[in-house]
C-alpha cells in the first residue's frame, strides 16, 4: 500500500511561485514514474507533468510553457513541482500520483496511475 501526501499549496498573486511536495510512505517509489495532475471546479482532472523513476526524463502539458519543473528526491521518497509565473487559470487542486507500471515510461493519462494523494489547493489571484 502506498500513501501520498501533497503539501505546499496556498494563495499567491499572479506572477508568483509555489513549490509543491508529494511525500510517499508505505513503499519506495524509486522504481516508478510519478505524475502531477490538477482539477479545477467543474472540470476534469488534467495532466500537468510526469517524471521517470530516476529523474532523467520529464514530460509536461502544453499549458505549462516552461513555467513548471517536476523533480524528485528518491532518498526522501518525495516528488516536487516548482511552479513559477503562476496565472489565475492555474487555480486548481493539485494531485500527485504513482504510475501503475515499473520503469521509465512517461505517462499522461489518469488511467496510467494507481495511487493518488488527497490534493493540495492552489489559488492564484489576479
Amino acid at each position: 500500500q502506498v500513501q501520498l501526501e501533497e503539501s505546499g499549496g496556498g494563495l499567491v498573486q499572479a506572477g508568483g511561485s509555489l513549490r509543491l511536495s508529494c511525500a510517499a510512505s508505505g513503499r519506495t517509489l524509486n522504481e516508478f514514474s510519478m505524475g502531477w495532475f490538477r482539477q479545477a471546479p467543474g472540470k476534469a482532472r488534467e495532466f500537468v507533468a510526469c517524471i521517470n523513476w530516476n529523474g532523467a526524463t520529464t514530460s509536461y502539458a502544453d499549458f505549462v510553457e516552461g513555467r513548471f519543473t517536476i523533480s524528485r528526491d528518491n532518498a526522501k521518497n518525495t516528488v516536487y513541482l516548482q511552479m513559477n509565473s503562476l496565472k489565475p487559470e492555474d487555480t486548481a487542486i493539485y494531485y500527485c500520483a504513482k504510475s501503475r507500471q515499473y520503469g521509465s515510461t512517461l505517462y499522461r493519462t489518469v488511467e496510467d496511475f494507481d495511487y493518488w494523494g488527497q490534493g493540495t489547493q492552489v489559488t492564484v489571484s489576479s
